[in-house]
């Protein structure tokens, strides 16, 4: 569950992709070029301007949906809060690039075992001590550093519980040397919570607020959450299963492209 503040969402009239949100890249940690995996890549051209009163119909949705646990107000709610909130799948998938390219720098990690500039887990984690929680938190700041912006501490924030999520599900995981299922346990769930951050900080009020009571608005909270990560499982495990599994080199793109999915069929809840 989402502990930052959250908000009424994002002002009007502000780029619904901030400059620094086209993160994705198509290079490898090193520099190196490498053969895309997808054949289109996703738009980066200017960003559109957001609209005033963006998140109306999103709110209606998620607030009847907060009362009264309809389903089919959840799902609404989701397609407006990407088509009218963000402006579409494509546009909202842009501002979630930052989610991309930090899951693709956390998959390099626990796969090599080391930073781009040779730094070793091991190494990163000596001052820290030696259990698990000294791991994850070396793990954290070597993806993602803190910037002192909200991006940057809900997606430190992805990272640890998406970390603690593996141990719960894997006990015997260890993180100095996952596995092929439990690191891509770890990226699929780490973007899921990173758009739930977002999501939490755009809408988190609204549905406490719509439910009548705290308890009962963090219990809608929870049902979104986990709706919002088997989307993105989901979506992870068509795209494995149409292009094979991402290597270290390209496990952004996947997950951009698993996002782009996600988003694209929440959008289509409207039909």
């Amino acid at each position: 569950m989402g502990t930052s503040k959250s908000s009424t969402g994002p002002s009007a009239h502000v780029p619904l992709v901030p400059p620094w949100a086209d993160e994705v890249g198509s290079s490898t940690p090193d520099g190196a070029s490498q053969q895309p995996l997808f054949d289109a890549d996703i738009s980066t051209l200017t960003s559109p301007i957001a609209p005033a009163r963006r998140f109306g119909p999103a709110r209606r949705n998620f607030g009847n949906f907060a009362r009264l646990g309809n389903s089919t107000d959840l799902r609404r709610g989701l397609a407006y809060y990407v088509s009218t909130g963000y402006g579409g799948s494509k546009t909202f998938t842009r501002r979630m690039g930052g989610t991309a390219a930090t899951g693709g720098r956390l998959g390099a990690l626990l796969a090599s075992g080391q930073t781009a500039d040779g730094t070793t887990l091991h190494d990163l984690t000596l001052a820290r001590g030696s259990d698990a929680n000294a791991v994850m938190d070396a793990i954290v700041t070597a993806v993602r550093p803190e910037d002192g912006t909200q991006d940057g501490e809900a997606s430190r924030r992805s990272v640890r519980e998406a970390l603690s999520d593996l141990l719960d599900r894997f006990p015997d995981a260890d993180l100095f040397k996952l596995d092929d299922v439990q690191r891509s346990f770890v990226i699929e769930r780490y973007a899921a919570l990173d758009v739930y951050q977002r999501f939490f900080l755009d809408m988190g009020k609204v549905v406490i607020a719509a439910a009548g009571n705290t308890p009962s608005g963090l219990g809608r909270l929870r049902e979104i959450r986990e709706f919002i990560a088997q989307s993105v499982a989901a979506s992870f495990r068509r795209i494995r299963g149409e292009k094979g599994t991402a290597t270290s080199a390209n496990i952004a793109e996947l997950t951009q492209h698993a996002l782009a999915q996600t988003f694209s069929i929440f959008e289509e809840y409207l039909d």
